[in-house]
């Protein structure tokens, strides 16, 4: 007789068996295990062999939902479909669809693109992907995605005053989706449609906050006499000493540097200059006596034991293990009264303005700045033969900065080369 709901809810085990079949009609039961669970199943035989399918738990699934279920299956059957197999192909597809989103496999770029990038900036992108683009289109796969996608998800991010973050984010998404294409994830790069100016507001280039030429002797003053970590003191006054880029000041580690030769070598993983074939180069930074002084204190404030092989010149106040943040060098600047009107970033600028009116060559000036250089075989020239042409830059650079900071008055920049010169 068939089953009637009062049945399958008083239906048990069997004593001393794993489990027992309830049968209803037409291939239809419910298997009531030893433990007390409750299982709909039908048996149908194709292409000769006998199967089963599984059609919901009692009584999340109703005897009468568990005979539609039956009913459908077998309708399949008849039109010469396994409805077991195409349960199978259903679940492989949505298990496909999950592993090719956008997000896992935006997350296995990473895993490869990162290789060459730094530890932080590597870091960053990936926060940045985690917190605007994953929400949005990372539920979607990736085969699926249109220009629309990502053309919405960057309004998105550009309408919370980011636009900046919105450009970024959709760069990153390019090479997503070229990562994709390049594994046979995707048919094309939808993203390669859209150009940032085409969706976008138009943006205003800005320069970093820096100081005029005439508040620089209050500016070096008041690093001289900051009160705060030694270690931020000792950061300001390299960084104006060498004008690196702040990164690539913070993540500084002992064995780049060679005080015998006077010499800091900034590693090709963690500069921002490129060759013309796209690959990092190191920047070598002469260092100025000024320099050399600065980096004898940090080993007197440290310990000679810990100023050696891959330490940190500048660890984090918490974790020793990773360098100093870049916010650590925007809060003492604001300390000293200097909030949105200098940055790190800015003693490159203002380097860049009096090295130039100083009279030094401009393409010294540009190879020390470690601005890319286009031609490959001059760029490895420019390296080797503007070195002893550097090291005067930076030695007159770091004498210019004493001489306005212990006079306490603007030094016209032509006047002070000529001044070094006599």
């Amino acid at each position: 007789m068939p089953l009637t709901d009062a049945d399958c809810r008083n239906a048990k085990c069997d004593d001393g068996r794993a489990f027992t079949r309830h049968a209803d009609g037409g291939g239809l039961y419910l298997e009531v295990t030893a433990a007390g669970s409750k299982l709909f199943r039908w048996k149908y035989r194709f292409a000769g062999r006998e199967k089963r399918l599984a059609l919901g738990q009692y009584p999340a699934v109703t005897l009468k939902a568990a005979r539609k279920a039956r009913d459908d299956a077998r309708a399949l059957l008849q039109a010469g479909t396994d409805p077991g197999e195409q349960r199978r192909d259903a679940k492989r597809a949505i298990l496909q669809a999950q592993e090719t989103a956008f997000e896992p496999v935006a997350r296995r770029w990473w895993a490869d693109w990162r290789a060459t990038k730094t530890e932080r900036y590597a870091d960053h992108v990936l926060r940045r992907l985690e917190a605007d683009v994953f929400p949005e289109i990372g539920h979607r796969p990736v085969a699926t995605l249109a220009a629309s996608h990502f053309v919405r998800m960057g309004k998105l991010i550009e309408a919370r005053g980011a636009a900046e973050l919105a450009r970024r984010a959709l760069q990153t998404c390019g090479l997503v989706m070229r990562w994709a294409v390049a594994h046979d994830l995707a048919e094309r790069n939808p993203v390669g449609d859209v150009k940032p100016g085409d969706v976008f507001k138009p943006r205003t280039v800005t320069n970093f906050a820096r100081v005029s030429a005439a508040e620089l002797p209050e500016l070096l003053r008041k690093m001289a006499g900051y009160d705060g970590s030694p270690y931020t003191r000792a950061a300001l006054h390299l960084m104006a000493l060498t004008f690196v880029r702040t990164s690539e000041l913070i993540e500084a580690r002992w064995q780049e540097f060679d005080l015998e030769a006077a010499e800091w070598t900034i590693p090709p993983e963690r500069t921002g200059r490129k060759g013309a074939a796209g690959k990092r180069r190191p920047h070598l930074v002469p260092l100025s006596r000024q320099a050399l002084e600065v980096l004898g204190t940090l080993r007197l404030v440290r310990g000679e034991d810990r100023c050696t092989g891959a330490a940190l010149l500048f660890p984090g106040e918490r974790d020793h293990d990773k360098p100093m943040s870049n916010g650590t060098i925007l809060m003492a600047l604001k300390r000293m009264g200097y909030r949105g009107r200098m940055t790190g970033h800015g003693f490159r600028g203002i380097a860049s303005t009096a090295l130039n009116e100083m009279g030094y060559r401009w393409d010294v000036i540009e190879a020390q700045l470690s601005h890319v250089e286009g031609n490959r075989v001059r760029a490895a020239y420019n390296h080797a033969t503007y070195l002893d042409e550097r090291r005067e830059l930076m030695q007159g650079w770091a004498d210019y900065l004493d001489a306005v900071r212990q006079s306490g008055k603007v030094i016209p920049f032509r006047q002070a080369r000529r001044a070094r010169a006599a």
